[in-house]
């Protein structure tokens, strides 16, 4: 079981940069400890997956780490965008809209930012709706990351299709979780997730960077 560093890897300039360039809302603090989660993780030998593709900015960085480890960095989303990223809301980006359906496409500008960023070979992107995927999916993964809609909804379908799956030893990250309503800005969703993570006594937390959270998979009971 791989165990963390006094010293959490960090991403080569090149794959900084790329994130920091890349279209997305993803602060650098969080990412660099999505990274060093992704690169633990990785040591398992298996998939590392996300749920919430947007753009392609955390993708950039589980590629990386999915490179270091010889194993797929793989990503979920229909991209059409989440509830906070509709026109009429504060994180609508008029970019992102396909000029001849009049509705969001994300997908063009993602597969823009892998290649710009060298790492499409890494990286498998599933085009679905998330439960419609995970329940096709029946492979053990060492990573999970949860960043999709933040409706109880859609964060719960998340967990409740993809947690499963993660292997013993292998880390649950979930993002934006914010115990303090004051702070939160799409919806607590996510921290409920955690909260029946941990719950589950399936997960062992790790130390928190922000709003991101890191759970190791230690026992059974999801």
């Amino acid at each position: 079981m791989p165990t963390p560093t006094p010293n959490p890897p960090a991403p080569g300039p090149e794959i900084l940069a790329a994130f920091e360039a890349a279209k997305g809302f993803m602060p650098v603090g969080e990412g660099l400890a999505l990274y060093a989660a992704a690169v633990e993780a990785g040591r398992l030998g298996l998939p590392l997956l996300e749920v919430g593709t947007y753009c392609g900015r955390s993708t950039i960085l589980l590629a990386g780490a999915a490179r270091e480890a010889g194993v797929t960095a793989l990503t979920v989303d229909h991209h059409r965008g989440s509830e906070e990223q509709q026109p009429g809301w504060e994180y609508h980006d008029p970019e992102t809209v396909d000029p001849e359906l009049g509705v969001m496409d994300t997908l063009p500008t993602f597969r823009r930012t892998l290649h710009r960023a060298g790492l499409e070979d890494h990286v498998v992107a599933l085009v679905g709706r998330s439960p419609k995927v995970a329940a096709l999916w029946n492979s053990p993964l060492a990573l999970v990351f949860i960043d999709g809609g933040h409706t109880d909804e859609h964060a719960t379908a998340d967990y409740e299709g993809w947690a499963p799956h993660v292997a013993e030893g292998g880390l649950l990250v979930i993002h934006d979780v914010f115990p303090d309503p004051v702070d939160e800005f799409t919806g607590q969703a996510p921290y409920r997730v955690y909260l029946r993570a941990l719950a589950s006594g399936a997960f062992t937390e790790l130390p928190p960077t922000d709003s991101l959270r890191v759970l190791r998979r230690t026992g059974d009971g999801i």
